[in-house]
Formats: structure tokens, sequence, C-alpha cells
């Protein structure tokens, strides 16, 4: 790395952060492909110089392994965490992890799909995404072995929650909030056998800013 300015006179002074380009990355990769993530690009969608790239990162295939690394932290851990979350009920753990996917959790759909669709060009990025699935189908297998499901229950019921996630971001469905949350009690009927109590939802919905429809009483 040399010393000399941006040849497009943009400020030196001020080289941004290795947490700043790799959210720019993550951006330009999500929305436009694993090809709209190079140096110059980012530089000049941060208003940086090229230069300040190399502060942070030895070189793109470093940044590249960055981003895979970011969205393992990002879904695959927080995924995993939420199935070991608090939960008195397999209703109740089954909206802990539900609530991830939601737009308030963390989440990103257009992440995992964006990687997902790298793995069918790179063997390497195949073999991360199929670990973290199995990681992912563990955890939930785990959750619902927690709550007394036999082995073969548990898996079936796991694989039953993953696909039907997997199956929203690959047909990258839309949904507005309302229309998910009264989905929802069937989802978790669907996967757990057994419907959320009122007050589990009333706390799930809280924890989402989702103002339920009151009915009218007789």
């Amino acid at each position: 790395m040399t010393g000399t300015d941006d040849i497009n006179g943009k400020d030196s002074g001020w080289r941004g952060s290795r947490e700043l380009w790799l959210a720019a990355a993550r951006d330009a990769f999500v929305e436009s492909g694993l090809d709209a993530v190079k140096i110059q690009p980012l530089a000049s969608r941060l208003n940086l110089s090229r230069t300040s790239f190399y502060w942070f990162f030895k070189d793109r295939a470093a940044l590249l392994a960055a981003l895979l690394d970011d969205w393992e932290r990002t879904n695959t851990d927080s995924l995993i965490a939420a199935t070991g979350a608090y939960a008195e009920t397999i209703t109740e753990a089954a909206l802990n992890l539900i609530g991830i996917f939601l737009d308030s959790g963390p989440f990103q759909p257009g992440l995992d799909l964006a990687v997902r669709g790298w793995a069918h060009r790179t063997g390497a990025v195949a073999a991360r995404v199929n670990a973290a699935d199995a990681a992912r189908l563990g955890a939930i297998r785990d959750m619902f072995a927690q709550f007394g499901f036999d082995p073969a229950q548990a898996d079936v019921r796991a694989r039953t929650v993953y696909l039907v996630q997997i199956g929203y971001i690959s047909m990258q469905v839309r949904e507005d909030m309302a229309t998910r949350m009264e989905r929802i009690p069937q989802y978790v009927h669907t996967f757990t056998g057994l419907y959320p109590s009122a007050a589990e939802l009333r706390r799930f919905h809280a924890r989402h800013g989702h103002t339920a429809p009151t009915t009218a009483s007789g």
C-alpha cells in the first residue's frame, strides 16, 4: 500500500473502518450479487479512497471471507441462540424462533438468499452453507427434544420449521406484518401440535411492536 492520495481526489485522511467496509460489501452483495463486491465500486459507494480498503483487508478474497463469517454470525448464530432462549413451553420456544425471521428480528433473509446463490458458483461456499444448514437443523431438533419429542418427531418437526422458512426466503415472499402475525398461531400449531396461549402471543406481539386487532364482545 502506498501513502499517495486517491487519484480521484477524495480525502484520504479518513479511512472509514473495517465494519463500514464490511457493511458496504454486505449491502452491495445483497442488492446486486457477488460481482458487485469489488474494491473500487465499494470505495466509490463510501466516498473513500481505494487505498483505504487495504488498512482493513489484505485483498478482495479477505473481504469475501469476512462476508461469509458475517453471514454466519448474523443468521446461523442468531437462529441457534433463539432455539436456546428461555421458554416454558414448546409453543413459546417456537415463537422465539419465528421471531428472528420477522422484520424486527436479527436474521437477514436477503443475506441468506445471496449466500445460497453464491454457493451455486463455489464449492467451498456450498460446503459452508451445508454445514450451516446442518447446524441450524440440529439446533431446532434439540429444541424439540428438550420438550420431550422423540428423535423421529423432533427431526421431522425441525425440518418442517426450517424448510418452510427457507421456502419463504427462496421464494422471496413478502407479507405485511398483520398478515404474518395472523398466520403465526397456525404455524405454531403445525410445527408443534399445539396453539400458543393468549399470554404467549401477547408477549410475542409486544416484543415485535405489533398491536393485535381487538374483537368486539358479544
